[in-house]
């Protein structure tokens, strides 16, 4: 098996040899591309900062950054939710690429989340504290090896409460012990004085971001139960 960091030396410095053409149904630029170095090769998908489509609440260029800022958190947390993700320029300028994750297409949460709870639960908590504005059934997907993914995470990490989610299953639940261990342990990480995820968060989030996004976390550790949810408009349209 390739380790996770061979895959992101090779998305980061490997050649972006040509696309295959946009994906479809994306509200964004987004192509599927090959990337190769001396040794391996693999598909991608590129979502160039210079092709997303302008949003009020969001600033411009900002949602590949995101994208990359999701997977860290994950990474961070040893949870492997998110494909391996890395910031680099593209034929379209600096962008998102991402480990293409060859699924079931007629797979998503909706026929996944029986069979796959406790993957969810850690799902439910991740979107929670990287604030997710816009998780879809269709974003959870399962590749041949059975493990479970998320993807599209360019609606993240806003500072006001955004949260938008067909998850809510566990609303009001008590977290389990190891998704609160995981948690907690991501907390004390951010605190200590030289901390290798916060330098890469510096570099994709404001400061602002950041300190919202630690204070999310430290209220999942807190209340040790999964969030309600709030006022306004929970579920994202189309929910897959």
């Amino acid at each position: 098996m390739v380790s996770v960091e061979r895959i992101l030396n090779l998305l980061a410095k490997g050649t972006m040899l040509k696309s295959h053409g946009l994906m479809p149904w994306s509200s964004n630029y987004t192509f599927l591309v090959t990337v190769r170095n001396d040794s391996q090769e693999t598909l991608a998908v590129y979502k160039p900062c210079q092709g997303e489509r302008p949003l009020w609440d969001f600033p411009d260029g900002t949602l590949a950054l995101r994208e990359v800022a999701s997977f860290q958190v994950s990474h961070a947390l040893g949870w492997d939710l998110v494909p391996p993700t890395v910031l680099r320029e593209g034929f379209l300028g600096p962008g998102a690429v991402q480990l293409f994750i060859e699924a079931d297409p007629e797979e998503h949460y909706f026929t996944l989340r029986d069979e796959h709870k406790h993957v969810f639960q850690r799902v439910a908590a991740f979107d929670f504290v990287v604030n997710n504005a816009d998780r879809k059934g269709g974003h959870c997907l399962k590749d041949k090896n059975g493990h479970i993914w998320t993807i599209d995470h360019g609606l993240t990490f806003h500072p006001e409460p955004k949260l938008r989610t067909v998850i809510w299953d566990f609303a009001g639940q008590p977290i389990p012990d190891d998704v609160l261990a995981d948690l907690e342990r991501l907390h004390q990480t951010l605190n200590q004085t030289s901390n290798p995820l916060l330098a890469e968060l510096a570099h994709l989030i404001t400061d602002h971001e950041i300190q919202r996004f630690k204070h999310r976390l430290n209220r999942l550790i807190t209340t040790r139960t999964f969030p309600l949810p709030g006022a306004g408009r929970n579920v994202p349209f189309p929910p897959i």
